[in-house]
């Protein structure tokens, strides 16, 4: 499909949901719900044989809050066509309450236990075939057309280098104006690596207030990780070329655009309208589950129950993974990574370095790319079936009025 910039009102055909929302996918998530039940849920999958089936889960056996509103709105998520749920039996996640949520939102879900079910074998046995049985009811799901004003669309940045944040990252900046314009929802994230921007965010705020929490929010990624005794700045950043936190964080700050920022949401919150949204990945209150994420799936994921239909992901360093139920899109900043990795990479942006390209176009071409994957085509990490996923223990505090100015005044 020869989708072009200018196509960017044209509407898409998508899958329409019980619950009223449109996803651009329809995969089917097999979910275990402790890590006694990852094997089982695992074979499940690879029995399946399937790319549309995809592996998700918690590992603790104690319960939380946040692993359990990420898990409602992972298996309800746009691109979601229905779960089957396999628990070990003796785990602290509310399996029953989880199955009603799903129901509720009118996609099927079927619930194991292994320890009733007979062991491993059997569980296996019966997954396989509640996925063919669940599978057959979503390929039932109406199609519709579906506007880039109904996209959530998030961005993260990983394996960042000196070039992340003067080629990719504005690049994707670019892409979000573009995009936001248009109606769509776009988040960024990653508070830890906003260190000495917040001022010039909150100038972006829509409110006095709204700016107020922008502040806030990465005064509290800085305590933090203060705590901690570690920033978000890895080996791989020094060895790439960047020699502070402050200039990963301006670098990662451009992916951001230049577009008024409408709102903070915290992981699992949906944006309740179009425009440019923060999303606070850092937990409330003093540590207690160690660092904010340990990986940059972790935040994919947390972007992803918040309804992002697919994430930007820029790269410096080069990294490779994809994600469970929403396309990853690559965008590489550093050209030599790109000559590398070219087979994982969707953008070239390394070429701005090397005058082949403008910053408007690698932003314009990065803007097709998301509209031709929203209408349908693979991103490589689908090709190569690339479905990272990892959730862990985290808390978070809801968020106040002044966080979602939008929603107050409706």
């Amino acid at each position: 499909m020869d989708t072009k910039i200018g196509d960017i009102d044209k509407p898409f055909q998508a899958w329409l949901r019980p619950d009223g929302r449109k996803g651009i996918r329809n995969v089917i998530c097999v979910v275990y719900l402790v890590e006694c039940a990852h094997h089982v849920a695992r074979q499940i999958v690879s029995k399946c044989d399937d790319s549309e089936v995809h592996l998700i889960g918690f590992p603790g056996c104690y319960p939380n809050d946040y692993a359990y509103k990420m898990m409602e709105a992972l298996c309800t998520h746009p691109n979601v066509g229905g779960a089957v749920l396999v628990s070990l039996g003796c785990e602290g996640f509310n399996r029953e309450a989880l199955k009603h949520h799903i129901e509720g939102s009118g996609r099927p879900v079927e619930p194991y236990v292994i320890q009733n079910e007979g062991g491993t074998l059997e569980t296996i046995r019966k997954g396989v075939e509640a996925v063919r049985r669940i599978q057959a009811i979503a390929k039932q799901t109406p199609r519709g057309d579906m506007n880039v004003s109904e996209l959530v669309i998030g961005t993260i940045c990983g394996g960042s280098d000196g070039t992340s944040g003067i080629t990719a990252n504005p690049a994707v900046g670019r892409a979000f104006d573009t995009l936001g314009a248009a109606g769509a929802a776009c988040i960024f994230e990653e508070t830890g690596e906003l260190v000495g921007c917040e001022k010039i965010m909150a100038s972006r705020a829509i409110t006095p207030e709204l700016g107020a929490e922008l502040e806030a929010s990465v005064l509290k990624a800085e305590k933090y990780y203060t705590i901690m005794g570690f920033g978000s700045f890895a080996p791989g950043n020094a060895e790439g070329g960047l020699t502070t936190q402050e200039e990963k964080s301006m670098g990662a700050y451009s992916k951001s655009g230049s577009a008024p920022i409408c709102g903070i949401i915290k992981p699992g919150d949906v944006p309740p309208s179009g425009g440019l949204y923060l999303l606070d990945v850092v937990p409330d209150g003093e540590p207690r589950f160690g660092f904010p994420n340990i990986s940059d799936n972790a935040e994919i994921v947390e972007m992803i129950a918040c309804g992002a239909h697919l994430t930007l992901f820029t790269t410096g360093r080069g990294s490779v993974v994809g994600s469970a139920i929403s396309p990853v899109i690559k965008v590489c900043a550093n050209p030599e990574t790109y000559r590398k990795l070219s087979g994982d990479m969707d953008i070239d942006a390394g070429r701005i370095m090397e005058g082949r390209g403008t910053l408007d176009e690698v932003g314009a071409e990065i803007t097709d790319r998301v509209l031709r994957v929203a209408a349908g085509e693979q991103s490589l990490s689908e090709q190569m079936g690339h479905q990272e996923f990892i959730l862990t223990y985290k808390a978070f505090d809801p968020v106040g009025p002044a966080c979602l100015p939008l929603r107050t005044a409706r």
